[in-house]
């Protein structure tokens, strides 16, 4: 029983590791996202 326990943990660990690597991995902090960004709208 303790053997499937062990594995359940194992595979949340993996889990939240990658979804935290997939998150932070990539962003750099001078990057703004797009919504932020004067020219979005049209100028109509």
């Amino acid at each position: 029983m303790w053997i499937l326990m062990l594995e359940a943990g194992v595979a949340l660990f993996l889990l939240v590791f990658i979804v935290w690597w997939t998150m932070f991995a990539g962003r750099k902090p001078e990057q703004q996202p797009s919504s932020t960004r004067k020219n979005d709208t049209p100028e109509a």
